[in-house]
């Protein structure tokens, strides 16, 4: 470097000796006619060649001296003013002069005869500036007004034609450690899709992708891994690349000794079983990662609450291929549950309700997941924007030589309130609107009031439900009912009020349950037409209900709205009589069953089948609301709205004491959509027992589209074997799977 740095000043020191002698040849050269050294040029003054040492200075001394501005003898006198300086007049152009010309390396031109190149003037300036234009002079803007648009820049050209050169990605030597996928999914090569602008851009990703192979084979404990990458056209001068990884593993390290810097647990040994890490074990990141975070996992949920897990280290030996681990670890107390505190903004909870919650007692060994049962349970309530559990250290002695552990509950309240609203259609029950407010904390604590309503072609209703969540206990939730509807169906018409109250427990889309119940208390009045079969004639009558009613349900499915697996029991039975003239008791009683179940990551198939009885009762005695129907959008499409089963005179239906129904689905979905084919069967009988003769079938195909808040769904469905007045077409629109 130091001889490349001389031979540059030599260059340079030789250049500048070299320049002058050449234009002293130049001029000493002249040709006959322009003068020779030492001869006058005709027309003009005598023009010489000076010697070196007797150049003439181009301002004497005395005229510079004389030119310079006075100044004061006494270093400390402020300075003068600006304007006492006198402007240098500019020299005067004087006819048929010929002004200088800047000095170059070249020699200098002659000047023809006749001319004569003007002295050097003594204040000689700038020539004047003629007058300067207004913007010149206008105040430069503010940076605040100045803006740069980012879409003034231009856009990379993603077209066919703006890549220069394509390429070929060859990789070898991963497909050993099966590290190819990972590769590719990461490769700045494939990423570029053999696509660039230069061979300079193709080597800069391929030297990218060597320490891709490098990162990927130390991570599954190959650190003498190499990785070299070669960039060839072919075939020869094609101008296409062709980019080759090669990746060589080398030896695989092995886990040497393993050393954990703790105090003791209780249980002895607890560290070592979770971290679960072996002598001989391969080095791999993910092995190693996973198994600390198993530590920062496992320990909270036996008792240590405040575990922190430190930065590993790994000391490798390049001569046995091993490596020594050393993971400190800091265990903090051994905790039992202590109380529950209460904080936040708006807290929505005291303490009393909280402990409703959860599922521990107090003076039970810490465990992390019935702290995170505890947060879900309270997030399942709708009623905080955030809330957060967190473990508390108290210093006061526990059980067992543990330290109490209190749990601080921080709520921030969420807005109570929820407006929500549903439309859907289906043939023969029409247009269906339904709206409803709630607020969810109205009588605290998780006291919900709410209002519905139902506007449709068909069905007009109004609702007002209370409802106490967690009433008491846990999941347990208190209704009380009362409602006004008027539905109009071809089967009957009716005018019914309702007073109920009930007690549950229920599945909820974030804290779906696997067994769920209810039971309670019905009052109806209801007015309603009826086929009178001792007169032959429609009439219309009032029935007063009364009803206890209760459900069992067992649910294994994976999903609330859309399950994709396992399957759910529903049993119903409601004791009952009504009162019109005469008490008549009567019970019924249904079961459904469906399953589901994944053929493939895109099809399911689901799976129905339900059948209902009432016992204790003849059909015509019956109330008309309280018989079975069967057909619609939940239950055989391709017909309408309650019109399987027995039929009156006048050709309408008439209900039954017992339904059976079957149904099939293959649920293909692609992204958030979805195509359903389906099969439903069904029958409704006037006899006590469903006895499956006469079974009527309906084919269509449906559509989804999957939301956050469940599927929206689309059927069309035909009648097999359709008879007379029945629909060529039935149409389905509503939120959800049909079952």
């Amino acid at each position: 470097m130091v001889i490349g740095v001389r031979a540059v000043w030599i260059a340079a020191l030789a250049g500048a000796s070299f320049i002058p002698a050449l234009a002293q040849a130049q001029i000493s050269d002249a040709k006959p006619g322009q003068g020779a050294p030492g001869q006058a040029l005709p027309g003009g003054d005598a023009a010489r060649d000076p010697a070196p040492d007797a150049q003439e200075p181009i301002v004497p001394d005395a005229a510079f001296e004389k030119a310079l501005p006075k100044l004061s003898d006494d270093i400390n006198a402020p300075l003068e003013p600006i304007q006492r300086f006198d402007k240098p007049a500019a020299p005067p152009v004087q006819p048929n002069a010929v002004q200088p010309a800047a000095p170059t390396q070249q020699s200098p031109a002659p000047v023809p005869a006749g001319d004569q190149a003007p002295a050097p003037s003594q204040n000689q300036g700038l020539a004047p500036v003629g007058p300067v234009p207004a913007e010149m002079e206008a105040p430069l803007p503010s940076l605040a007004e100045f803006k740069v648009d980012p879409s003034a820049a231009p856009a990379e050209d993603d077209s066919e034609e703006a890549p220069a050169i394509r390429y070929t990605t060859v990789v070898t030597g991963l497909d050993k450690l099966r590290l190819e996928d990972s590769f590719d999914n990461l490769s700045a090569l494939s990423n570029g899709k053999g696509k660039a602008a230069n061979a300079a851009m193709v080597a800069a990703r391929a030297r990218e992708d060597e320490k891709l192979a490098l990162r990927l084979m130390r991570s599954l404990g190959y650190y003498d891994g190499a990785a070299s990458s070669l960039l060839e056209q072919v075939p020869p001068n094609s101008g296409n690349l062709r980019a080759t990884i090669t990746a060589s593993p080398g030896t695989l390290y092995r886990l040497g000794t393993i050393r954990i810097e703790s105090d003791q647990t209780v249980p002895f040994g607890l560290l070592d079983r979770e971290l679960n890490l072996n002598p001989g074990d391969p080095i791999q990141a993910d092995r190693v990662m996973g198994a600390e975070a198993n530590v920062s996992l496992r320990l909270p949920q036996q008792g240590y609450p405040f575990v922190e897990v430190g930065q590993r280290d790994i000391l490798l030996d390049e001569t046995t291929h091993t490596g020594d681990y050393t993971l400190p670890v800091t265990l903090g107390p051994r905790a039992s549950f202590g109380a529950i505190q209460t904080g936040g903004a708006r807290p929505v909870f005291d303490a009393e309700h909280v402990n409703i919650f959860r599922r521990y007692r107090e003076g039970a060994i810490y465990d992390s997941r019935r702290v995170d049962d505890l947060r879900q349970a309270l997030i399942a309530t709708g009623l905080f924007s955030t809330v957060a559990v967190e473990p508390k250290r108290t210093g006061e002695p526990g059980p067992d030589g543990t330290e109490k552990v209190d749990l601080l509950v921080t709520q921030v309240a969420g807005k109570p309130r929820t407006l929500a609203g549903e439309l859907g259609y289906s043939t023969g029950q029409g247009i269906k609107l339904q709206a409803s407010w709630t607020h969810r904390n109205l009588f605290p604590p998780e006291g919900a009031l709410t209002v519905s309503s139902i506007l449709g072609t068909q069905e007009q209703a109004l609702t007002t439900t209370f409802r106490r969540s967690n009433a008491g206990k846990r999941d347990r939730t208190l209704l009380l009912i009362a409602s006004l509807n008027h539905a109009n169906y071809e089967a009957f018409e009716s005018y019914t009020t309702t007073l109920s109250g009930r007690i549950s427990r229920d599945s909820t889309p974030i804290w779906q349950k696997r067994w769920t119940y209810y039971y309670g208390a019905e009052l109806v009045g209801s007015n309603e037409d009826r086929y009178n079969f001792d007169l032959g004639k429609r009439d219309r009558g009032t029935w007063l209900i009364a009803a206890i009613p209760t459900f069992l349900g067992y649910d294994t499915s994976d999903d609330l709205l859309n399950p994709t697996r396992g399957y759910r029991i529903k049993a119903n039975a409601s004791a009952e009589t009504s009162v019109r003239g005469s008490v008549r008791p009567y019970v019924r009683t249904m079961v459904e069953v469906t399953g589901y179940y994944p053929v493939t990551r895109n099809i399911v198939i689901a799976g129905r089948a339900r059948a209902g009885s009432i016992n204790g009762v003849l059909r015509d005695e019956l109330p008309p609301s309280r018989r079975y129907y069967s057909g619609g959008g939940g239950s055989v499409r391709g017909f309408g709205y309650q019109q399987l089963g027995p039929r009156s005179p006048d050709d309408r239906p008439v209900g039954g004491r017992s339904f059976n129904e079957f149904g099939i689905e293959a649920r293909y979905r692609f992204g958030n959509y979805g195509i359903v084919p389906f099969v439903d069967a069904g029958q409704v009988y006037e006899g006590v027992m469903p006895t499956g003769r006469n079974l009527r079938f309906g084919a269509g195909i449906g559509g989804r589209l999957y939301t956050n808040f469940g599927p929206l769904r689309i059927d069309v469905a035909t009648p097999i074997a359709r008879k007379r007045n029945e629909p060529k077409i039935a149409l389905y629109i509503s939120i959800g799977q049909a079952f």
